[in-house]
């Protein structure tokens, strides 16, 4: 199966370039209105669902546009948002768009967790593989544990399945498991979001694929259990110090996240 996103840095320069294109600058004009940009992650679990209940706390009205974290910090840094929405840590997607964008004004950005949430490892449904250690899940990753059969499943090849471009979840799974390294070869497939990779999983019986939790219990998909959880945190991201219209709604969407989380 031929992967969706061959050439991971053309990629990410091409989201680049896009986040700059888009959208119009934010002006003065626009305090009542915060313009939120980033992880569809962060999005798809607090402000889809709980935007209302977020601006009703904090009274202030929100604009949430999801077009991932890299683009959500371009945005903020650029000036077209007015926070960023990042589903990993700073540093790590700091570190990722460094290599497209160097020289930018990294040291003013300030994360603000809002929650954390568990990455699951799902598997075909007709996988017999249903636990394995972390390293085993790092080893098959790069490529080193190829075949199922080392992990309780059949004779057949792993293939990784990510969301390639600059994804939340793949920025936690190289800056945390791989230390920094990225995820390539033969044996990956990338995919454009997490509903192309939970699809993929449902249907290619040698997947091992790294999405968010909600979703893969959302389709009933089979977890491979690890002997540590793979975490991934969401934060609200500000250049500088947040003012009070921005600590209004950092605050709240910590206060939503916790009575529905």
């Amino acid at each position: 199966m031929a992967t969706l996103f061959g050439d991971r840095t053309r990629s990410l320069a091409l989201i680049a370039i896009s986040a700059l294109l888009s959208a119009t600058f934010v002006g003065q004009s626009l305090a009542d209105t915060l313009i939120i940009q980033g992880s569809t992650t962060f999005t798809r679990r607090l402000m889809e669902p709980h935007k209302g209940s977020v601006e009703a706390e904090s009274k202030h009205e929100l604009t949430v546009i999801p077009n991932k974290s890299l683009p959500g910090m371009i945005a903020l840094i650029e000036g077209r948002a007015h926070m960023a929405m990042i589903s990993s840590s700073l540093k790590s997607e700091i570190a990722a768009l460094q290599k497209v964008m160097p020289g930018l004004a990294y040291d003013q950005l300030q994360a603000h967790e809002i929650l954390t949430t568990r990455i699951s490892v799902g598997v075909h449904p007709s996988n017999r593989a249903r636990k394995a250690s972390l390293d085993e899940v790092r080893k098959a990753v790069l490529g080193e544990i190829r075949s199922w059969s080392a992990l309780g499943g059949a004779d057949i090849p792993i293939r990784i399945v990510v969301v390639g471009g600059g994804g939340g979840v793949t920025t936690v799974i190289e800056s945390e498991l791989l230390n920094g390294k990225q995820i390539q070869g033969p044996h990956v497939i990338f995919v454009k979001t997490p509903v192309q990779l939970v699809q993929i999983v449902e249907q290619e019986p040698g997947a091992m694929g790294f999405a968010q939790l909600a979703l893969v219990k959302q389709r009933d998909i089979p977890e491979l259990l690890t002997d540590k959880p793979i975490e991934q945190t969401l934060s609200l991201v500000t250049l500088g110090r947040p003012t009070q219209p921005m600590i209004d709604v950092i605050e709240a969407a910590r206060s939503v996240a916790g009575k529905v989380m």
